[in-house]
């Protein structure tokens, strides 16, 4: 019998310790929102998706993100991404905290909030981490493209709020990415300089240090403007 239980007390923690990794197609499921019922494979057609987690309801760390979320959703929206919420609470506590934001601040969380009262979706997306918190998911943050591919992921523990300006920066960083085919530097912003790609041929290579059409550092390192 104690061999069973230790087994099984295993196997719960490693569902618990499942985690997407970058490039992973985004675990599908389906779930109870506050927008109403949504699978994910379906959900945003053709848009991006910012899903993140916040540990609990009626949490005051919880309130300023899930209001920061809420304040700039029109900057997701001019990027083409939806906003998926979720938390370890039920509908109605959903519903409760929405409105009693809305009464107190008058914002409104107008994006869909995952229910995730069975914590389905949290252990496909790795965030219960023990250590942290059986019961609460981390606050986690998934960029996942119109094709449903994960392409960035952050972790913060209970204690720590995100930052706003890195998550859309980030977004739109990846979405220049894909679109110009080139890299980004660090502290890159909209407007800045990005990074061409290196040569990977001694024919490149020889094309690139002829190349007068863009920044040099050394002809592994140059930059241009969009």
């Amino acid at each position: 019998m104690e061999e069973e239980k230790k087994l099984k007390e295993e196997g719960v923690q490693e569902e618990m310790n499942v985690m997407p990794r970058i490039g992973d197609k985004a675990p599908d499921f389906e779930a109870i929102t506050t927008k109403g019922k949504i699978k994910m494979s379906e959900f945003a057609q053709d848009k991006w998706t910012v899903m993140f987690s916040h540990p609990a309801d009626f949490t005051p760390v919880c309130t300023t993100e899930m209001s920061g979320f809420a304040k700039r959703k029109s900057e997701f929206e001019a990027l083409n991404t939806e906003l998926l919420g979720l938390s370890i609470d039920s509908i109605h506590a959903h519903l409760g905290w929405v409105q009693n934001v809305r009464k107190n601040t008058g914002v409104y969380f107008d994006f869909p909030i995952i229910a995730d009262l069975d914590m389905n979706v949290s252990k496909k997306y790795g965030m219960l981490q023990p250590n942290e918190s059986e019961t609460s998911a981390v606050r986690a943050v998934f960029f996942i493209d119109p094709e449903k591919t994960i392409r960035l992921i952050m972790y913060y523990p209970l204690n720590v709020g995100r930052n706003m300006d890195e998550i859309l920066r980030s977004l739109e960083a990846l979405q220049t990415s894909d679109e110009h085919g080139v890299a980004m530097p660090l502290d890159w912003k909209r407007g800045d300089k990005v990074i061409v790609t290196p040569p990977k041929t001694l024919d490149e290579l020889n094309d690139r240090l002829a190349d007068d059409s863009c920044e040099k550092v050394d002809w592994y390192l140059a930059k241009k403007e969009l």
